[in-house]
């Protein structure tokens, strides 16, 4: 009869293990020993042999998708998120406006796949690589907003061939680059809105936006407000038509008015042109708001940017979601300028006496300081009743 193998004894806490208990613990041939205080836990393979890698061998055994900014580097395309004509995805990018893109194209100034790009109908899609004055194409930013007070004496543009001080050449490093909604003239100042995306810039432009854009004007000569008022349903000057503009009479100075003017259109010096008309010079133009934005209390050569849920708002959720915005306040208010001067240190007071710092205590008025040369004043005696 076959003997039966020995039962292995059950290992009681307290007590000490016999020989067969730690004959069964102890790792078999081949297998490393494991680290004290640490168990491995059940189900768990050991690997013999492993090594110290920077976790090869986990990486070797996760998904497909696992990247890291170290392991693995980003190269960005060069084209459009979605097939586009050029010339939207060079102004989506916030290079330019499709107009100044069209431009830049028929100067050979961009290359699309290695080769000069001829024409601006090309359509490109995610593949494709642009390349703009020999760099590639940055990618779509999220649309941002800033209001600009813009002095007297700039050009919008970004080259002026005269050599005059331009918008853009003013502006603080910080800002990325930027186009303008619209443009002011040289000698007008006021509110000028400027933007990273093309698309943005180009539906704030047009006339069917509706938003008014409101004027401050100071001009030689006088007139009356029924005249203004006439302005409300259009004029033709030399041919050319303007909408209705809002005209009203708010004081004289000297030989001078101070009118406020708005309109929806915004063509070429279209203020001075319908004022010269009714017999007035302007000799002063300011933008105070256009549409929802105002210049408000914003200082000359300074820039505010506009919250990202403050422009969703106020374009409305179609326009919002079609430009990308997607309505992230992250952006702050703060005005961006030349930096701030050093904050001088206040001087050193000469130490005060603990007499002087005491507070009084409420309810009491503190009593003023006794001089010490002064003879204390005589109490009243109490008259004795006879």
């Amino acid at each position: 009869m076959a003997k039966a193998p020995p039962r292995k004894p059950k290992a009681v806490s307290g007590r000490r293990t016999s020989r067969d208990d730690r004959e069964a613990r102890a790792p078999r041939p081949g297998q490393p020993k494991p680290k004290a205080g640490r168990k491995p836990k059940a189900g768990t393979k050991t690997i013999v042999g492993a090594k110290r890698d920077g976790g090869a061998a986990n990486r070797a055994r996760a998904p497909s998708n696992w990247s890291t900014t170290q392991s693995r580097a980003r190269t960005p395309p060069s084209g459009p998120a979605s097939e586009m004509r050029i010339a939207k995805a060079m102004a989506q990018a916030g290079l330019c406006s499709r107009r100044d893109a069209e431009r830049w194209i028929s100067e050979g100034r961009v290359k699309l796949n290695g080769r000069v790009l001829e024409t601006a109908a090309q359509v490109v899609g995610p593949s494709d690589k642009i390349e703009v004055d020999g760099a590639p194409l940055p990618l779509r930013e999220p649309a941002r907003l800033w209001r600009y007070h813009k002095p007297k004496g700039q050009v919008t543009t970004h080259r002026d061939p005269d050599g005059r001080p331009t918008v853009f050449d003013a502006l603080p490093k910080q800002l990325p680059r930027v186009i303008s909604v619209g443009r002011l003239d040289y000698n007008t100042e006021g509110l000028l809105l400027l933007t990273n995306d093309g698309g943005l810039a180009r539906h704030l432009e047009l006339p069917a936006t509706g938003w008014l854009r409101r004027y401050r004007v100071r001009a030689f000569g006088d007139i009356t407000q029924e005249r203004l008022n006439q302005l409300s349903d259009g004029v033709v000057i030399e041919g050319v038509q303007y909408g209705p503009i809002e005209a009203t009479r708010d004081s004289a100075q000297g030989g001078n008015v101070w009118l406020t003017i708005g309109i929806r259109e915004g063509k070429n010096r279209e203020v001075r042109k319908v004022l010269e008309s009714l017999g007035l010079k302007v000799n002063r133009l300011i933008r105070v708001s256009f549409g929802p934005f105002r210049l408000m209390d914003l200082k000359p050569g300074n820039v505010a940017s506009v919250r990202s849920r403050v422009l969703a708002d106020q374009l409305g959720a179609e326009a919002a979601a079609k430009l990308g915005l997607g309505g992230d306040d992250t952006d702050d208010d703060r005005e961006a300028s030349a930096p701030p001067a050093k904050r001088r240190k206040p001087a050193k007071t000469a130490h005060k006496p603990d007499d002087e710092l005491k507070k009084p205590e409420r309810g009491k008025r503190p009593s003023p300081p006794r001089d010490s040369t002064r003879p204390k004043p005589a109490r009243p005696t109490r008259r004795s009743r006879t």
